[in-house]
């Protein structure tokens, strides 16, 4: 039996999180905890996560344990980090108490220096790279929405330690009917993931608009895909072998998403929320670009107007 911990229940964390606790709720293979917060921990300790979804007909999952606190963990197997990047050092900070040596480590947030940051914090783990496809969100506290097609994690080995076997990790998604992939080198994958995220992030924060606005617009099309050949150029020089045509898929991708979507982080940029994913996207381009002596006129003009946006707004 495996100590699998879900930190976050978020739009990731509490789709993930209520797949793989509804198969163990019917098969007791395994001891499932979440770790959440203030009133979303009142509402899952006293009704359980609820996830609204064509996917299920039964929509409340109850864990095997509850906590506020991640102190309160002990010894885990696995432990699923669904938390926003601006949480990620301050969780992983806590987690150096709780782990052990064999505790693997799986990073659910769409960043292209997840590992990095992680692994300056916890430095002999594994951490498995990965990135996510699902369209969820908080409908309120301890409920979750989620539309479109089943949610998909690609994840791979940790460089670090790819002869670790980490097949149980593959099992329990198996088992829970989580679609994914495993591969030897996830970044390709990670990067592909960044392209289409990261400029729709930054563009439509900017402006307040959705993907079709950023699609047709003339001068948000303009900035994006200048973002794109930024990051594009970025991958180059890290030798990361992304399509030739990518930014024609990343835009075909797009054109399929719903005209008025919007992101996570466009809605904290214009509700005025100090924390948001402009260091995520903007910030880890810029970091990588200065590192390759790269220019990213596009990225860093349009890091500094968020920044200086939002700190206006305070």
């Amino acid at each position: 039996m495996k100590n699998i911990v879900v930190i976050g229940l978020g739009g990731v964390g509490g789709y993930f999180g209520f797949k793989i606790n509804r198969t163990n709720n019917i098969e007791k293979i395994n001891h499932i905890s979440f770790v959440v917060r203030n009133e979303t921990y009142e509402k899952v300790k006293r009704n359980g996560l609820k996830l609204i979804s064509s996917e299920f007909n039964d929509v409340i999952t109850i864990p095997d344990a509850v906590y506020q606190n991640i102190s309160e963990i002990k010894k885990p197997d696995l432990v699923l980090i669904c938390v926003k990047d601006y949480d990620l050092e301050n969780i992983c900070n806590q987690l150096l108490a709780v782990i052990t040596s064999k505790t693997v480590l799986l990073p659910m947030l769409n960043g292209v220096n997840i590992y990095e940051r992680i692994r300056k914090i916890i430095p002999d783990n594994v951490i498995l790279p990965s990135c996510i496809y699902v369209s969820s969100r908080i409908k309120e506290k301890g409920v979750i929405e989620q539309i479109g097609k089943p949610g998909k994690i690609i994840f791979g080995k940790d460089p670090e330690h790819s002869s670790i076997d980490v097949s149980f990790v593959s099992d329990l998604f198996k088992i829970s009917n989580i679609n994914f992939e495993f591969k030897d080198d996830p970044r390709i994958a990670i990067w592909t993931k960044f392209m289409l995220v990261a400029s729709f992030a930054l563009i439509t924060s900017k402006y307040n608009s959705n993907f079709g606005t950023a699609l047709t617009d003339n001068k948000q099309r303009e900035e994006l895909n200048g973002i794109m050949q930024e990051i594009k150029s970025v991958t180059l020089a890290k030798g990361i072998a992304l399509p030739d045509d990518i930014i024609e898929k990343t835009i075909n991708v797009a054109y399929k998403i719903p005209y008025k979507a919007t992101t996570s982080m466009q809605l904290d940029v214009n509700v005025k929320k100090e924390k948001n994913e402009l260091e995520l996207f903007a910030g880890a381009i810029i970091k990588y670009a200065k590192e390759l002596n790269i220019k990213v006129p596009f990225t860093q003009k349009i890091h500094d107007e968020i920044y200086n946006a939002v700190k206006a707004m305070q």
